[in-house]
């Protein structure tokens, strides 16, 4: 018979993995709630119409990444493929928009029919913040200082760099919409089959491309941040000017920019060279017309995602704090083990991580309590239960000791 394999492009995350996962969980976690945020989670089923509002049904996203599912009562459902427009529609469904400023940050899986490769993945993992009803440029530069201070948190701070730029306002993009048409337009012939078709609806789209015709041509067009007004320059001057204010190195980069309608502003990645072709590892701009977009009033926003995959691939096991040593519990009887367990039961309460070995003599036992890194075995046998002791051996040392059972847990401290 076949071994059952994973789904192609999702994978298991066994226990060691796992627990680089939940320290970049925990961390980005615990960071974010530092500055006011909380958890949020949505569903990973949503209507596919809160994507084709937002991404447009010219994104690849919605044209070629979706994962559909053929609901019983023929309704449009879709896997989630990200988190911004579904934390948005959240607030829609929830009557949220009379609480600003809403600051929340999630964790969870995301679904894209993408080609694996290495870093990309179709059931991926993110960490994200967002930031609602803050205009100022400081929400921009705290979401920043947010993502930063996650990435010192892990200590990576070092292998990543901050890439931004400005999309300007409404008024400077449609002028630069003018522009990219026009030069676009007189390589046409050139352009790829979707980038034809992008000119039309939204031509901004194709300085994602990733045609590398289309790559060749955009080398020689015409940039952003030449058709920026007195306002959206100034904008960003104040992004970058909290950036040196906190100390937060950053690059320029004029060709940085997001695709579609609703953002505007500041655009953003944290890219690496250590992960080959997948090198953004945290990614995300200002979107202050996607709540308006969706159907609510006009509410500003700003936010990121970061791949918790791609993080994780960036860290070992032992770039993780160490993690604190268990107590091996070794009952030398079947009789002896629930009262192990109650052994256990008390150590827990006292934050200890207390296992129990469950089979094989008392040789087997300590083998096993050698495997799972113990600091201490302590044994329960026919003599210990009668006089109400625990033989306590030290793992490192190979010392031996008689200790009461009411005292062992100030004896373990």
């Amino acid at each position: 018979m076949k071994t059952l394999q994973p789904v192609r492009g999702t994978h298991d995350i066994l226990p060691l993995e796992h627990n680089i996962y939940s320290y970049i969980t925990q961390t980005a976690k615990s960071v974010a709630a530092s500055y006011g945020y909380h958890e949020i989670s949505t569903p990973i089923m949503e209507f596919k119409e809160v994507f084709l509002r937002t991404l447009g049904d010219a994104s690849d996203i919605v044209t070629k990444e979706m994962y559909e599912i053929a609901d019983r009562g023929n309704e449009e459902i879709v896997l989630r493929p990200e988190g911004t427009a579904a934390v948005t529609r959240a607030i829609l469904s929830n009557g949220l928009t009379q609480n600003l400023p809403l600051k929340y940050y999630y964790q969870g899986p995301m679904f894209r029919y993408e080609r694996p490769q290495k870093g990309r993945m179709r059931q991926l993992h993110q960490i994200g913040v967002e930031l609602f009803g803050v205009a100022d440029p400081v929400g921009d530069v705290e979401i920043l200082s947010i993502a930063y201070d996650i990435l010192k948190s892990l200590r990576l701070e070092t292998k990543v760099t901050l890439e931004i730029n400005t999309l300007g306002d409404k008024e400077s993009r449609n002028a630069y919409r003018d522009q990219l048409v026009t030069f676009l337009k007189d390589h046409y012939d050139s352009l790829s089959y979707d980038s034809k078709q992008r000119l039309e609806k939204n031509p901004l789209r194709i300085l994602d491309s990733k045609d590398e015709g289309d790559k060749s041509i955009l080398k020689n067009a015409p940039l952003l941040n030449e058709t920026l007004n007195t306002a959206s320059e100034d904008t960003f001057a104040n992004v970058l000017k909290g950036l040196d204010e906190l100390s937060i190195p950053y690059k320029l980069n004029p060709l940085l920019v997001r695709g579609l309608d609703y953002y505007c502003h500041i655009a953003f990645e944290f890219t690496t060279k250590e992960l080959g072709a997948q090198g953004t590892v945290l990614a995300g701009g200002r979107y202050d017309g996607l709540v308006e977009m969706m159907g609510g009033p006009p509410i500003s926003g700003v936010g990121w995602a970061g791949g918790i995959d791609r993080l994780a691939m960036m860290l070992s096991d032992q770039s993780l704090p160490e993690r604190q040593r268990p107590i091996a519990i070794i009952p030398l009887n079947q009789e002896y083990g629930f009262k192990g367990l109650k052994l256990a039961e008390i150590l827990h309460r006292q934050g200890f991580i207390a296992e129990m070995t469950y089979d094989g003599n008392l040789s087997k036992r300590m083998k096993k309590a050698g495997k799972m890194n113990a600091s201490h075995a302590l044994i329960l046998g026919e003599e210990e239960m009668k006089n109400q002791t625990i033989t306590v051996k030290n793992m490192d040392t190979g010392e031996q000791s008689t200790v009461s059972i009411t005292n062992i847990s100030d004896y373990l401290s």
